[in-house]
């Protein structure tokens, strides 16, 4: 696999560049009642966890629509790299993708706040805040001007906190450490005193063998494990404090969308609603089991960051968040929403599900 090296700010400032030969859509195969709409994603083909999810999604919308709206997968780099499905969609070269907003930061800027943000909403918590708190019409409102619809489709759980080559002892063991990351968990590793580096998922492993980055966060340990990431870099640091929530998109071209019949508009929605539920699920599960299975394994070590890493990224992250939207009005109007919704659901998950696990682990 070709290695496709993206620094953080390169990215940052080209992202809004179009694709270099953007198609429009063919005429739908009508003629025999079917649709055929094509899906890109972000992910190498089969990986455990998103590439899986983005499979079933498919298969979701083909036989729910029983046979009327015909969804065929390409994996990255098939029709279009990895970070450019987003361009791929809001064009027409595809009328679906599966993917992750914090790619399009250079786009949307408050795109991030879709995947997950440092010391945020946890999975459920972010469900609610899409589903019940408003999140979905801002994200709509945020993606309009693309001619791109989302939807939740998917979810990888609790996030790992990396794995880095060398032991991180302190606060100043990340000095100079060049990780792979994504989102404002990478600027946050950033003023923590490391390097942050944007590589496509198929190209990380080469990244760390070849020294391009010394550390990598990118899921949790089922995908991680899948990836082999443990042969190069065989410290696994938790918490994930970067990135608490691990939420898939599924964007479809709005024009395609607003031309399908009221049932099948249905079908894709409840595709992407049932996918997000399963996703979630699947990915406790499996965590789980490879998490164990690491930690059977002499030659990886789990390691709880240090004390003073973790309460220096949690005095940082608040005006790191504030400073990224400042000057942007629907940003901050997404910060505002997102805000009420941390602090509306922290309450409730101190007194439900926090207060329960300490109980249950006594």
């Amino acid at each position: 696999m070709t290695l496709k090296t993206v620094s953080r700010r390169n990215f940052l400032a080209t992202s809004a560049a179009g694709l270099t030969a953007a198609g429009s859509f063919a005429s739908p195969a009508l003629a025999s009642g079917v649709r055929e709409w094509k899906m890109v994603t972000s992910w190498p083909k089969n990986a455990p966890g998103v590439g899986v999810t983005a499979e079933r999604l498919a298969r979701r919308i083909t036989e729910m629509s029983g046979g009327k709206l015909a969804v065929k997968l390409y994996a990255a780099n098939e029709i279009v790299p990895p970070l450019e499905v987003f361009d791929a969609v809001g064009r027409g070269t595809a009328e679906l993708a599966h993917t992750a907003s914090f790619f399009w930061q250079g786009k949307a800027k408050a795109s991030v706040f879709f995947t997950t943000l440092p010391f945020g909403l946890a999975p459920h918590e972010h469900m609610a805040w899409i589903y019940q708190g408003g999140g979905q019409e801002l994200w709509d409102r945020l993606y309009q001007p693309f001619d791109i619809k989302p939807f939740m489709a998917g979810n990888s759980g609790s996030q790992m906190g990396g794995w880095f080559k060398d032991e991180i002892n302190s606060l100043a063991d990340m000095r100079g450490v060049k990780i792979r990351s994504a989102g404002l968990g990478g600027d946050l590793f950033e003023q923590l005193g490391a390097t942050s580096v944007l590589l496509a998922p198929g190209d990380i492993y080469p990244g760390l063998q070849s020294g391009l980055v010394d550390a990598v966060e990118y899921l949790g340990p089922w995908s991680d494990r899948a990836f082999g990431f443990f042969k190069a870099a065989p410290n696994y640091y938790w918490p994930s404090f970067n990135k608490p929530n691990g939420t898939a998109e599924c964007l479809v071209n709005r024009t395609a969308y607003d031309g399908l019949e009221e049932d099948l508009k249905a079908v894709v929605a409840n595709a992407c609603a049932a996918e997000n539920a399963f996703g979630l699920s699947e990915a406790d599960w499996e965590n789980a089991r490879a998490l164990r299975e690491l930690a059977g394994n002499e030659t990886v070590k789990i390691r709880e960051f240090p004390a003073d890493l973790l309460k220096r990224a949690a005095e940082i992250a608040p005006d790191l968040i504030r400073g990224f939207v400042t000057g942007d009005p629907l940003a901050e109007d997404i910060l505002a929403s997102y805000e009420q919704a941390r602090t509306l659901s922290r309450g409730w998950s101190k007194v439900g599900r926090q207060a329960f696990f300490a109980a249950r682990d006594l």
